[in-house]
């Protein structure tokens, strides 16, 4: 036996177990199938559930089932969706806060006002600097007296 034969020999023989000729559990199973959970839109929901509908015969209710991979509890589930209004496309993420908009709209018409008075202050401290180079009065004199 050459060697690279008795290597794979060893290995083949280390994997198995020796009590029943099964792989051990420290070796992963090539045809191990992660399933994912299955997720429909609103639009095939809808869709099946108008053939389910039009179902009118004896067995082709099972047969639209069985061909879409489905489960009688699913059309429950989403008929009783449909009913509450919640079948329609609903945009994916976090739901739009309208009192966060807000907040958010106030503050930066804040920071808008902010700056605006920032700039008229610097040139009302620009005109009074003015009155006194000038030798001006800084305060207009109410003339009723």
């Amino acid at each position: 036996m050459s060697q690279q034969e008795h290597r794979r020999s060893s290995q083949l023989s280390n994997s198995l177990s020796s009590s029943n000729g099964q792989l051990r559990a420290d070796e992963p199973d090539p045809e191990v199938v992660v399933l994912r959970r299955r997720r429909f839109t609103a639009a095939y929901k809808q869709r099946i559930l108008a053939e389910a509908e039009a179902c009118t015969e004896r067995g082709e209710l099972g047969a639209l089932l069985r061909r879409e991979g489905l489960y009688s509890s699913h059309l429950t589930r989403w008929r009783e969706q449909r009913r509450a209004g919640q079948l329609e496309p609903q945009k994916r993420g976090r739901k739009a806060n309208s009192r966060a908009a807000e907040v958010a709209r106030l503050q930066r018409e804040n920071e808008r006002l902010k700056a605006q008075l920032e700039r008229a202050e610097l040139i009302i401290d620009t005109q009074k600097k003015l009155c006194q180079l000038f030798n001006l009065p800084s305060e207009p004199e109410d003339e009723s007296e």
